[in-house]
């Protein structure tokens, strides 16, 4: 895939830079392909890189000592993730980033980046920006954990990936998405993700797969996610 450095200004953090800045960057960055089940890094991991997807699809994973994962945000093309180092001598990534499918990033250094803020406000505003929204994506979601029932969070969960990746497909709209991720993004098990989407199969909301769900009613999935009676 050919990529360019005004490429680069599709990237929140990098929206307002000049074309000389965007060279620089771009300059400095290298290019990783990450097979598909593969990884960018490690949770634990150094975070001397952050990463701007090019293409193909990254899930960001937190796992406990026990062992449970949750699916902490899932990053599409020209999105920014891995970040932390960028902001924080000696910081550790908090979270694993698994490619859901091959996938290509570029990798910048956090030190760079880092010298370049300091003689550059735009950086540091918009990187504050992009803070802002995972803040407030984990307010919402928390808010979901501890006030809607779980039919409500995994509807949720499907308008908010179906507004941010699902492809017209058939007689609805489609996701890449296995009910082991959706139950790590909505915070419950496999076994009620697989209970409700069954439910919903029957009723004819959705068709599911493998690795897809397919939306066939777009506005009942609403419906459900706001708590209506149908």
């Amino acid at each position: 895939m050919d990529v360019s450095p005004k490429d680069l200004r599709q990237v929140l953090v990098f929206q307002n830079a000049t074309d000389d800045d965007l060279d620089k960057i771009f300059s400095n960055s290298i290019r990783r392909s990450i097979e598909e089940g593969g990884f960018f890094f490690f949770q634990g991991d150094a975070a001397e890189f952050l990463y701007v997807l090019i293409s193909g699809q990254v899930k960001l994973l937190q796992t406990n000592p026990a062992g449970h994962q949750v699916n902490l945000r899932t990053i599409y093309p020209w999105q920014m993730f891995g970040a932390l180092g960028a902001v924080r001598d000696e910081a550790t990534y908090p979270a694993a980033a698994q490619a859901l499918e091959n996938s290509e990033g570029l990798a910048i250094r956090g030190l760079f980046l880092r010298e370049m803020m300091k003689t550059r406000p735009y950086l540091s505003m918009d990187l504050m920006k992009l803070m802002t929204t995972y803040i407030q994506e984990m307010q919402a979601r928390y808010r979901e954990l501890a006030t809607e029932r779980v039919e409500q969070r995994i509807a949720r969960a499907l308008l908010r990936l179906t507004a941010q990746s699902g492809k017209r497909s058939g007689e609805g709209i489609e996701l890449a998405l296995s009910r082991q991720d959706l139950a790590e993004i909505t915070g419950t098990t496999l076994f009620t993700v697989s209970r409700v989407v069954a439910e919903w199969e029957r009723q004819k909301l959705v068709r599911a797969g493998r690795e897809k769900v397919q939306i066939l009613q777009p506005h009942e999935m609403v419906r459900i996610a706001e708590g209506l009676e149908r």
